[in-house]
């Protein structure tokens, strides 16, 4: 991405680690899918084995993810996409996690990654996570791992007519400038994030200009149309981790505590405890430690 002048005077107290991660230039990709374009980028290593997969959450791009996949593992390929109705993946009638799939199973085929030999990780934050327990769960044999941040895991028993979400419940509207629109960034659901300079570089990834004016990349009727995992019970074959912000509401929590319970023989869980619930710009590199330290002890087995 080119740097425009008002975000680098937003990052220039940022950490260099940041500034050489978002500097490098991820190869960008299009397919087309019989129900819209759906965009990914990838992080081509000449070395890489295997293949990781990352997976953005609710309303968010495969933007969130460029300070963090450079400093992955260099044994890994990384791809990063923008599931249908987020980024610059095109809009759906209605949005569910056999469609997020599909999606990205499609984007595998393109990138000729499946039975070739790789392995193929996944790594998902918030909706991003039930997406990659979802499709471990539904492709035992093809992932050889499964990261989840702060996700939460509910019951299978969970009542979701009762479930209040947390996302925007009115419609897109359009801002007449640049300035307008980044000023009412917010991250959802809410909390404080100290890392200004990460919020800054998502918000100029999270917005586009239409004749109408500035808005938002994300549908607002994914919000409302999204049908979510009832009566679901994730089964994970494959080696994985659930990671939880210890700021995060999930942490002392029914889920919590569910979470720990239901899958104790099936799913390590780590906390890392400067973070809430957006775990990657809160503690984007503790968070990269622990991505990396469970992906060497899982190349081991």
């Amino acid at each position: 991405m080119e740097i425009t002048d008002s975000l680098a005077t937003d990052t220039k107290d940022a950490p260099e680690w940041f500034h050489s991660a978002i500097s490098q230039n991820p190869r960008r990709e299009n397919l087309q899918h019989q129900l819209g374009n759906l965009a990914y980028q990838v992080w081509d290593r000449d070395k890489a084995q295997d293949i990781i997969i990352l997976i953005h959450g609710t309303g968010a791009h495969k933007k969130w993810w460029d300070p963090i996949a450079p400093l992955i593992n260099k044994n890994f390929s990384i791809i990063a996409p923008d599931l249908p109705g987020m980024g610059e993946s095109d809009h759906r009638q209605e949005y569910n996690f056999e469609g997020f799939s599909e999606a990205l199973v499609a984007m595998m085929y393109q990138e000729n990654i499946i039975n070739n030999g790789q392995k193929i990780y996944l790594v998902g934050h918030s909706l991003g996570g039930h997406v990659a327990g979802f499709m471990a769960s539904e492709f035992p044999d093809l992932f050889h791992g499964v990261v989840m941040i702060d996700s939460p895991i509910r019951p299978p028993t969970y009542d979701y007519d009762k479930h209040q979400s947390t996302g925007p419940l009115r419609k897109i509207k359009y801002y007449p400038d640049k300035v307008s629109i980044l000023e009412r960034f917010r991250l959802m659901p809410p909390q404080e994030c100290d890392n200004s300079w990460y919020l800054r570089y998502i918000a100029e990834n999270s917005i586009y200009n239409v004749k109408e004016g500035w808005r938002w990349r994300f549908d607002d009727k994914l919000f409302a149309t999204l049908r979510r995992l009832h009566n679901y019970e994730f089964q994970f074959k494959c080696p994985a981790l659930f990671i939880a912000g210890g700021k995060s509401l999930l942490l002392e929590s029914k889920i919590m505590k569910y979470i720990r319970e239901a899958f104790k023989d099936s799913m390590d869980v780590e906390v890392i405890e400067g973070a809430a619930h957006h775990v990657p710009l809160d503690s984007p590199l503790e968070l990269v430690s622990l991505i990396n330290k469970y992906l060497q002890e899982w190349g081991k087995k």
